[in-house]
Parts: structure tokens; sequence; C-alpha cells
């Protein structure tokens, strides 16, 4: 039975979005008309939805093979594409292929091919040699986030993943830099540029505090506590100055999660839901939460370690004070310590006494069952609704997976609801509840 495609009025209804931003706008229009495109435009301006809508608009409803080919950088990207696609009810199908999960359960996923196939050009290339993909009719190729894939080393995965493209007519090509120029081997001619990255009406401030002592961890939550309650991420070069901050920050009673490559990855997932429904307001990260990745409402963001080149100091600012809200970047600064010229003139906001931030109001409850299981976030809104017995303002952002959800609580109603509702029946499943 052929689908009946949906109006892009019908996918923004679904997303609850109002209107497209200008850039979205003319994304839509561009991508329709052209064949090579680059957009250029600031994180968090919504590159994804821009390139997606066009995209989707124009899928043959009588082909059964993969259509559309998105390469990122990393798999929280590639992660939160495929989610973006699920979540616009198209009925298109879509995958996503990264490292860290089982190839096996992909090379099931994929005995279905999508319509579009999300992921990152490691995983992509290791399906190509294995034979698992067939890239004949694939029309249209995304290299998101292009520059991050080429820095991270993704060159010889990302060509040979081309070469095996015989009839793309369209590639569309976004960052949120002009660092690099797009590269010989994807083939571009005669391409149309939408550029925004010089049109964002920033309201970023960027501060620094200064550090007494060569050894900053007693001033970094000296500043937490100063900045208070509020959302944002401490940006760190290295995974153990993470585990340091980390060890640091539970010392003092400091509520947070962790966030870096050497993470597996359902904790590098588990973290993000948290910080996205609130259970966690603060991230210690590398650049790897720099960029890409789906966060929003952050009031501050910290450089603990400053990076070594400017468009990484750009891409952490560049994760608060988005799509025209307010936003501040500190940097924690020996008292000794020259900046790097980058940084260029800031001004020092003197730090105040203050208390330990409060402790989260929300907890995440892990239910396992999800989209697989036929599950709605509709099912789970009259399950805590009814049997849970919440108010309205009890229940906080629903994550709906293939195999699981994670439901935001008030920390004061969480324990009782998964005591209650553990081991109940949602639709035909049996599902158990946890607090994670």
């Amino acid at each position: 039975m052929q689908k009946t495609k949906k109006s892009q009025k019908e996918i923004l209804e679904k997303l609850r979005i109002e209107q497209l931003n200008p850039m979205q706008e003319e994304a839509k229009q561009v991508i329709h008309s052209h064949n090579d495109i680059i957009i250029l435009s600031p994180t968090g301006t919504g590159k994804t939805l821009a390139f997606l809508l066009p995209i989707i608009a124009e899928l043959k409803d009588d082909c059964q093979h993969i259509q559309v080919m998105i390469l990122v950088p990393s798999r929280e990207l590639a992660i939160q594409i495929d989610q973006v696609i699920k979540e616009m009810g198209t009925g298109y199908k879509s995958n996503a292929v990264y490292g860290g999960r089982a190839g096996s359960k992909e090379k099931l996923e994929l005995k279905t091919p999508p319509a579009i196939l999300v992921g990152t050009p490691g995983r992509v290339a290791d399906h190509l040699r294995r034979e698992r993909l067939e890239m004949a009719h694939i029309h249209t190729l995304v290299l998101d986030e292009f520059d991050k894939s080429l820095e991270v080393g993704f060159e010889r995965e990302m060509k040979e993943i081309i070469t095996a493209l015989p009839e793309v007519q369209k590639r569309i090509l976004t960052s949120a830099t002009q660092k690099l120029q797009a590269p010989e081997f994807v083939g571009l001619s005669d391409t149309f540029t939408i550029d925004y990255l010089k049109e964002e009406n920033t309201q970023l401030e960027i501060k620094t505090f200064v550090s007494p002592e060569k050894d900053k961890l007693d001033t970094l939550v000296d500043s937490l506590c100063h900045i208070g309650n509020k959302a944002g991420i401490i940006f760190c070069n290295f995974r153990e100055s993470i585990e340091r901050v980390s060890e640091f920050l539970n010392a003092n009673e400091i509520k947070h999660g962790c966030f870096h490559g050497g993470m597996e990855q359902i904790d590098r997932e588990t973290t993000l839901i948290k910080f996205r429904n609130r259970s966690h307001q603060l991230i210690i990260a590398t650049d790897l939460a720099a960029r890409g990745l789906d966060i929003k409402g952050l009031d501050f963001i910290i450089h603990y370690q400053l990076p070594s080149r400017n468009h990484e100091f750009l891409h952490r600012n560049g994760r608060t004070a988005r799509m025209n809200s307010q936003g501040t970047a500190y940097i924690i600064k020996w008292k000794e310590e020259k900046l790097p010229d980058f940084v260029g003139p800031i001004q020092e906001e003197i730090i105040q006494d203050a208390p330990i931030p409060d402790a989260p109001e929300w907890s995440t409850v892990y239910i396992n069952g999800g989209r697989r299981d036929k599950i709605s976030k509709g099912d789970i809104v009259g399950l805590f609704f009814k049997q849970g017995k919440l108010e309205k303002d009890e229940l906080g952002i629903i994550e709906l997976k293939n195999e699981a959800a994670y439901v935001g609580i008030k920390t004061k109603k969480a324990q009782a609801i998964v005591d209650t509702l553990n081991n109940s029946k949602l639709k035909k499943k049996k599902i158990r509840l946890k607090l994670i």
C-alpha cells in the first residue's frame, strides 16, 4: 500500500514546532532546487530539521532500498538524528549505525533496508565491507558536521563510502564553522552555500574566575556555588581531568554527570538523557559535547581547561546563548596564567560566597519497553497519571527509544512511582521500572 506523504505542517505539528526559522526556510528552498549545498549555521539553529524536511519530501514511496545516507562524526549525533526522524512520524524507516553497539544487531535491522541510514563513517564502512548495504539506490548524501568528521580521522572511511555511491545526485554538507573547505573527494560542483554564521544574534558573555592556586578545584566549587542552581557544562581537555574533577565535586556533594569518549555508549546516552530532563544540572565533558548534541537551555559553560584552538573554544561557547537566548562562558584562570590570544579581552567576575547548589528536583525512571513494544508517550502519560496518581507538574520529559523509555519524575515522587508501577502492564508488555 502506498504511503500518504505527510505535509510539512503535519510534521511540524507532531514536533510541536510552530514555524521554521529563516535558515530552515532558505535551506528547504535551496535543497529542492540545487544538487550541491553547504549549510553553515551556528550550533543550535536547527540544521538537522533544515535538511530532513526537504529530504523526506523527496523520498520515493515505491523504493524498498536505502535512498539517503547521512554521515556524522559521533554516535550521539547519529542517535539524535535517527530520533528526530522517528519523531517526525513520516512512516519511512530509518536506522542509526555506530560503534559501541553490537554489529550483529545492526545486521539484523539492515535486513529490512531503511529509507534513511544515519551512521558514523567507521561503522558504515564496516557494514559496506561486509556487503550488508545496497548502495545503488542512494540518491542523497548528507555529511553533517563534515569538518568534525575529517578532524577526528574519518577521511579514509568517507572516501571509501563516497566512492561506493554510484547514483548520488544531491550532496548536502553542514557545519557550524568555516574552518575547512569541502574536501575534493565529495565531488561537489556548482555549490550553493547558505551562510548564517554571521547572522547569529548572540547574547553570550565571556568572563573569568581567577583562581589563587594553580590547582583550580576549590575555585571551581566556589564558582558553581556563585553561579547557583543553573544548567551548565564544565569542559575539560582529558578524561583523566574529568575523573579528578568528578571526584572533587562528589566530595563536595555537587550532583553532576560525566561525558567523554572512554565511557560505554549506554552510559553516555544516559548522561545526556538525565541532563535533558534536569536530573543533572551539570555535566563535566570533553569537547565531544562541544557540538552536534541536542542540549537546550544551557545557562552557562565553564572552561575548566581551555582548548588549544580557537574553533573548539567557539564551539564550546556555542553550547550556551543559543538561538538568541542569553548565556555566559566562564574561564577559570590561575592568577599567573596568560590566556591565549584567541580569547580576547574579557572581564573578571568576583566570586561571591554562596551555598552548594541544590540537588536537582527531578529524577529519571527507566522503563524496559519502547517503540518496538508499540508503547507510545501517551501510553506512559496515561499509566503515570491514572495508576501512578501523579499530578501534571510532577511528570517531566519522556524520551522514547526502540527498546526503552526514560521518564523525568519529581524526585519526591520517583521512588513511590517505581514501587507502585513496577511489574504492571503497559500495552501487552509487563514492564520493569527502576531509578537510574
